[in-house]
């Protein structure tokens, strides 16, 4: 009895796997959008991960959109051969970086939930996105508007999708779906963007 206890606790458990996609009402698929999944069931803790880094390069951030747990250490290297002084006013992570010139590199640490818009103080056309995510089902959509989440707990679930021209209160779009216990689920999405800064700046 006890060999077959310990044959029983060994199985794993069902999981169930989430495939989105995401366009907009004119077909076009739509990058760089975070996909989040919440099940009823309770999330897990995010996974550590890393190293996360977001660099400053041809004048701009990249990645432009970045997904770290809660708890990341974010690095911030200066690959430019000027100087930059980056940023955010945001309320999970206000931040300054003062100057710091080519290969050199700074490190914050994002302790809260939430989404951290990132600046240069002194180029202001540069604007890039952090978010900080309390739960492991969170990944980013593809140039094809594709992404795919593995491992989720079958059953009810929140999911939640956000993009930084999402046209939606907190740029965020909130809905209920179903995991399968086993198997790929599908999941077509319609949204509408804003129309992004000429500058590329933050909003």
């Amino acid at each position: 009895m006890a060999l077959i206890a310990g044959l029983l606790a060994a199985t794993p458990a069902a999981a169930g796997d989430l495939a989105v996609s995401l366009k907009t009402a004119a077909g076009k698929p739509v990058a760089d959008a975070v996909v989040m999944v919440s099940p009823q069931s309770g999330s897990a803790a995010p996974r550590a991960g890393g190293p996360y880094r977001m660099a400053q390069q041809g004048m701009r951030f990249s990645p432009f959109v970045l997904i770290v747990p809660v708890g990341a250490d974010v690095a911030f290297p200066n690959f430019d051969p000027v100087l930059h002084h980056v940023y955010s006013f945001s309320a999970p992570k206000p931040f300054e970086l003062k100057l710091y010139g080519r290969d050199q590199t700074r490190h914050v640490r994002f302790d809260k939930a939430g989404v951290v818009a990132v600046g240069c103080n002194i180029h202001d056309a540069m604007s890039g996105f952090i978010r900080v995510v309390d739960t492991p089902y969170a990944v980013k959509t593809d140039a094809a508007g594709a992404a795919l989440l593995t491992g989720l707990p079958p059953g009810g679930a929140r999911l939640t999708v956000w993009h930084p021209y999402l046209k939606a209160a907190r740029n965020e779009t909130v809905q209920a779906v179903t995991i399968l216990a086993a198997g790929t689920g599908r999941q077509a999405l319609v949204v509408e963007l804003r129309t992004p800064p000429k500058r590329h700046g933050s909003y």
